[in-house]
């Protein structure tokens, strides 16, 4: 059971210390997305992404108003793109698709744009790893990884 002084600690951790909930983060499997045909992969991704997390920034505002206290950050994460652009290439175009899906549902951030290179790279993610610059520059709000070991 909640006692008056827990209340009163939480109040004052909010108030004066801004307690807050750094970050929410949606994990999304995009594996069934992959396909042979890079403007089916990206529809799909926009598909799936926009349909699971559609009520993602409510939902979180929602529990931050019950509660009382502020959810800074509302994220995505999705499967690695250089692992569902692997038949495809153009792992760029996906890059542009997350951001677009992050305006559309108004969360802060999209990761993925990430390389799983830790037991060894295929000319493909060394091309991906490569790409990585110019997916940041033209995008707002996706973020990037390589995963080295």
């Amino acid at each position: 059971m909640i006692n008056a002084n827990e209340v009163v600690e939480t109040n004052k951790m909010v108030s004066f210390e801004h307690l807050d909930v750094r970050t929410v983060t949606m994990g999304i499997s995009l594996l069934d997305c992959v396909s042979d045909d890079i403007d089916v992969l990206c529809q799909r991704v926009h598909d799936k992404i926009v349909s699971k997390a559609k009520n993602l920034v409510k939902v979180c505002d929602d529990i931050a108003n019950e509660i009382g206290i502020p959810i800074v950050n509302k994220r995505i994460s999705v499967t690695p793109v250089s692992i569902i652009t692997a038949r495809t290439g153009d792992s760029i175009k996906v890059a542009k698709v997350l951001d677009e899906c992050a305006d559309e549902i108004g969360v802060d951030f999209v990761g993925g744009y990430t390389a799983l290179v830790h037991k060894g790279m295929t000319e493909y993610e060394k091309k991906f790893i490569e790409s990585i610059p110019a997916a940041l520059a033209c995008t707002k709000k996706v973020c990037s990884s390589v995963n080295i070991g």
